[in-house]
């Protein structure tokens, strides 16, 4: 093994060996891309089949609805747990975050290993869905009485959750103490990166909130296993103690995903639109720990048809209602550093772009679900995925696609090619909006619900839904592109400018790429006067 050579993230070519127990941030950082696209791939597949499936009325291409419902539960916790999340969290934030301040590595190199090895033994866990005699039968959320009931093996789900946890928590104080603790002189407080800020953000709330979710999948285990109760109406018990305990983390891991993908957003912003970041403080105190720390009381909306108390569904109202003024202060920074910007309209560019369309939807189809007296006729229709596919599943993909491409020349040391990139952009972008939009809309107009196998009662939306499976493939098509682009620029793409986009920032300015090991061949020597966005006209 220790013969097989590939090229290394850090410059010069090591054995395979040497990635397997390597503790250079860099190449953690590519074992969790690496991982997350995977869990991308056999998650997006599941979301072909399922709207094969549901192309056209009776079964299409399986009859068994426990088929459909592994399909489901995939889906769901592959592209959360496995995609989105270790993307933001594991892959940016580990090749970002050292580099952006002038470290040599991570404050903890080998738990950081630790931690990627964790994740990747929860993809394992994952996939083993589908050689298991009882696959999970449960969604994604795991909800009793029907994952207690259920033939399917809950327990897996539990383990893989835990696993997925804990990896989240090694790489949470890791990553923290090194901003904490190894910045470079010059690089305060004040002159962070916006994306290095919202990591920070990121990682607060999963260290508050995933002790909460492993202890309620740790119950429902006890529950079906060993006959605790805790879920169990007959012996005292209450499903809505899951629920509850649930969502308490489950929302705010929207803010887990979203905040490094504003993030990214910012730095593609900043670097292609040559300005600074309009109302830097404002967008750091007020956008980024105003999510923080309105993110841990905007749960119950999750449950106004739950039997949740009359007064506890108003705070919760106001409250949901509340975080979209730090959001809405994202939102202005990004279109603020837009304003009288040179703005050159390279592929990650587009990504940033897209994304504003995108998340815009999402952000103002998330004010009705505030709303208790609007959201209990809309609960359990397409218009709940529809819009959180868009605030969260296709915004944040525009954030970890965009940058990805970013992030290519400093990764590989070469370039992509920008036709393939902006022709996918545009699969991708065209395919998003006819998939969700018209799951909004037969949501809303037709009351079709979620999660069904088939829907012979409604005959009409026969039409719609075989549209919507059409758009699901133009996203797929917009993914191959993609996929066509990156393995393309390894293999014959031209060779990377040391800073091919202009950035002032410095994994741009003081390093290599790709950056060797330990990151810079110096200490890192900072003028008094040194931003990371100190674009002067």
């Amino acid at each position: 093994m220790s013969d097989v050579t590939v090229a290394a993230v850090g410059g010069g070519r090591f054995s395979l060996k040497e990635w397997i127990f390597t503790t250079d941030h860099k190449r953690v950082a590519v074992l969790y891309l690496v991982g997350s696209f995977a869990a991308f791939l056999v998650a997006g597949i599941m979301a072909i089949l399922m709207r094969t499936e549901l192309a056209s009325v009776g079964p299409t291409v399986t009859a068994n609805p426990t088929t459909y419902n592994t399909w489901l539960y995939f889906h769901g916790a592959a592209m959360i747990l496995g995609y989105l999340l270790p993307a933001l969290t594991g892959f940016f934030a580990n090749y970002y975050v050292p580099l952006m301040i002038g470290a040599k590595d991570v404050a903890f190199p080998r738990v950081n290993a630790l931690s990627v090895w964790l994740y990747w033994a929860g993809v394992v866990l994952a996939l083993l869905t589908f050689v298991i005699p009882d696959p999970p039968d449960i969604m994604w959320t795991g909800y009793p009485p029907y994952s207690i009931i259920t033939p399917g093996n809950t327990a897996l789900y539990t383990f893989t959750v835990l696993i997925m946890g804990f990896s989240s928590i090694a790489g949470g104080i890791n990553l923290l103490t090194t901003v904490i603790r190894m910045r470079a002189p010059g690089v305060t407080w004040n002159k962070l990166n916006i994306f290095i800020w919202c990591v920070i953000g990121a990682f607060t709330i999963q260290l508050v909130f995933v002790p909460v979710l492993g202890v309620s999948v740790t119950m429902l285990l006890l529950d079906k296993y060993l006959g605790m109760n805790f879920f169990n109406v007959v012996a005292g018990g209450t499903p809505l103690l899951y629920e509850n305990l649930f969502w308490f983390y489950s929302h705010p891991a929207v803010y887990v995903i979203l905040l490094p993908a504003v993030g990214i957003i910012y730095e593609i912003t900043a670097t292609f639109s040559r300005n600074r970041i309009f109302n830097y403080k404002g967008v750091v105190y007020g956008g980024i720990w105003g999510t923080v720390i309105l993110s841990g009381v905007v749960w119950g909306h999750h449950l106004y048809v739950s039997a949740i108390p009359d007064w506890l569904t108003l705070v919760l109202t106001f409250t949901t209602l509340m975080i979209s003024v730090p959001v809405g202060l994202l939102v202005i920074g990004l279109l603020g550093t837009l304003y009288k910007g040179s703005i050159e309209y390279k592929t990650p560019m587009l990504y940033a772009a897209g994304f504003l369309f995108l998340f815009l939807i999402g952000g103002l189809t998330g004010i009705p679900n505030a709303m208790s007296s609007i959201y209990v006729h809309i609960h359990g229709t397409y218009w709940i995925p529809g819009h959180f596919h868009y605030v969260m599943a296709v915004s944040a993909s525009t954030g970890v696609i965009g940058g990805t491409y970013y992030v290519f020349p400093k990764l590989t040391g070469k370039m992509y090619n920008e036709t393939l990139g902006k022709l996918g952009f545009i699969l991708f972008f065209i395919g998003a909006n006819i998939t969700f939009f018209l799951t909004m809309y037969i949501g809303v107009e037709y009351g079709m619900p979620r999660r069904y196998y088939d829907y012979q009662q409604f005959p009409q939306i026969e039409g719609l839904q075989r549209i919507t499976t059409y758009g699901s493939y133009i996203i797929l098509l917009g993914a191959v592109v993609i996929l066509i682009s990156w393995v393309h620029g390894l293999i014959a793409g031209k060779k990377a400018p040391l800073n091919p986009w202009g950035s002032k920032s410095l994994e741009w300015t003081h390093t290599q790429s790709p950056p060797p090991p330990g990151n810079f061949t110096e200490d890192v020597k900072l003028p008094d006067d040194w931003d990371p966005y100190n674009y002067r006209k």
